[in-house]
């Protein structure tokens, strides 16, 4: 049987049917006759804003050619957004380390942990909106699409507000559970303090850039954190720097950070073309459709806050052997978040590549995909984990000028840095799994791992070895180690009994 495709505006496409069908009407029957299987992606000229003739094709067919060249091509993007989110969270840990000493650092360590908990978890809730909108959007109702928007931001404004005052309401005793050094329980009060009366700030960014995302743009929330790391490295420098507010600069400097990228992406949307106009109706609580954005977000939101719940209970048991290794520990975990992009980026470039594969009944081909990102991903945690080995220290002291944080937190990355390896390997598995609509086996190999070894492991470490933090390091990448090993028995559980994916009901 003939496929056809035809990529590119909906207008130019009917303007230009007949033109390209008609002639080739012959050719069409002489492929049906000889029952050929022919996919015909049609490209077409239209004029950009100079005037010149330029082809569009607008999708990238990801079952063909080469396999390497098409994992390379997809993770760039992500890899360049990871890079932004990430730089945005080491900027406040950065400079503090420059100008204030060891409880401020601290102090912002412990509390920057928590606002990342935070917001991953709306991030999460956040993917809701997005499915929700890119449905409709791809099923042209634009009316679906505007009653989704307006709910969004309805039901994500009213939970920033609620969730911001219940926490301000709760700032100690956060601080306290977290087990702080009565050093830095003043400076991480006032930073959590000052960060938690920005949620609004940090929910309305996240709502938008979900809402382009579901209106199939995702570079304009790439350009929106990148404005706001350009402004919070400037803020902070300036209220570091020169007021020398400490840990109440670094609050400050994020918050208004965030409140500039918000106001560049209202002004973005404000001009987007979509077609998608929204009435006082549109915000109007619809209970199917805010239904339907929390059954999507809240698993995401769950998954992802135990994981940081995970982070948290370790940066507990650290704050607990002092304020050196409390500061050691948090700059480590923010280094490891910056080494951890090439791995992450697998995890969403394996689950679109492989989807597309599968989907297209390439299995072997999906494969192939797989074992490709597991030598990338394996490949550069090696090269790194061996590196590290030699500028342990160095990399450290990049954050602060304390010899003892430097001296501990060098022991703590040369055996952490392993976890960039295993992580890597299983953050390709889980790609895979979802790809395979068997999403549950990425959350169930990370909370048998943290619950069996890398807490308890963590915790062992510390009492059993007091004076390094070495193995401490070396329990978080076991933790791995063991996702690792269930995801190579899922997956030949997967081979033996097929990749057909689950069906999803809407």
């Amino acid at each position: 049987m003939v496929s056809l495709r035809i990529v590119g505006d909906s207008s130019v496409q009917h303007q230009n049917y007949s033109r390209i069908i008609k002639p080739r009407k012959k050719f069409a029957k002489c492929l049906l006759k000889e029952k050929i299987d022919l996919t015909i992606v049609i490209r077409f000229r239209m004029k950009d804003s100079s005037g010149k003739g330029v082809t569009k094709e607008m999708e990238k067919n990801l079952t063909s050619g080469s396999v390497f060249q098409n994992i390379v091509w997809f993770s760039l993007p992500y890899l360049l957004s990871y890079f932004l989110q990430t730089l945005y969270g080491m900027a406040d840990l950065f400079i503090i380390g420059q100008f204030e000493g060891v409880a401020g650092t601290t102090a912002v360590s412990i509390g920057s942990q928590v606002m990342h908990m935070i917001t991953v978890m709306i991030v999460g809730l956040a993917m809701g909106s997005t499915v929700s909108i890119a449905q409709a959007v791809g099923a042209n109702n634009k009316k679906q699409a505007s009653l989704s928007v307006g709910n969004t931001v309805t039901l994500f404004m009213g939970l920033s507000v609620v969730l911001s005052a219940v926490l301000l309401l709760f700032v100690r005793p956060i601080v306290t559970v977290m087990s702080t050094p009565e050093e830095a329980v003043s400076g991480t009060v006032l930073y959590l303090t000052i960060c938690f009366l920005g949620i609004p700030f940090i929910t309305a960014y996240n709502i938008i850039s979900s809402i382009f995302r579901g209106l199939v743009d995702s570079r304009s929330p790439m350009y929106f954190i990148a404005v706001a790391c350009l402004a919070n490295i400037v803020l902070d420098y300036l209220f570091i720097g020169y007021f020398h507010l400490g840990p109440a600069g670094a609050a400050l400097g994020t918050t208004l950070a965030q409140a500039v990228s918000v106001v560049i992406a209202l002004i973005a949307i404000l001009k987007q073309r979509s077609g998608i106009t929204l009435g006082k109706s549109d915000f109007r609580p619809r209970r199917p459709i805010m239904g339907q954005l929390l059954q999507i977000g809240i698993p995401v939101a769950l998954q992802d806050g135990f994981i940081q719940i995970a982070f948290i209970v370790i940066t507990i048991i650290a704050n607990r052997r002092g304020l050196s290794a409390a500061a050691a520990v948090g700059i480590v975990e923010k280094m490891i978040s910056f080494l951890f992009l090439v791995p992450s980026s697998m995890l969403s470039t394996v689950s679109a590549l492989c989807a597309q594969n599968i989907g297209a009944g390439k299995e072997d081909r999906a494969r192939g995909t797989l074992r490709y990102a597991i030598m990338i991903a394996a490949g550069f945690g090696i090269l790194v984990s061996i590196l590290i080995q030699f500028i342990a220290e160095p990399a450290v002291g990049l954050f602060t000028t304390d010899a003892t944080v430097r001296m501990m937190g060098g022991q703590y990355i040369r055996g952490y840095i392993f976890d960039c390896i295993f992580a890597g390997i299983h953050f390709s598995f889980s790609g895979y799994f979802c790809a395979c609509g068997r999403s549950e086996f990425s959350f169930i190999h990370n909370i048998i791992a943290i619950l069996l070894v890398r807490i308890p492991g963590v915790y062992l470490t510390s009492k059993l070895f007091p004076t390094t933090l070495l193995p401490m390091g070396i329990a978080t990448a076991c933790g791995s180690l063991l996702s690792v090993g269930i995801c190579v028995m899922v997956y030949l559980w997967l081979r033996k009994h097929g990749t057909e994916r689950k069906k999803i009901h809407g």
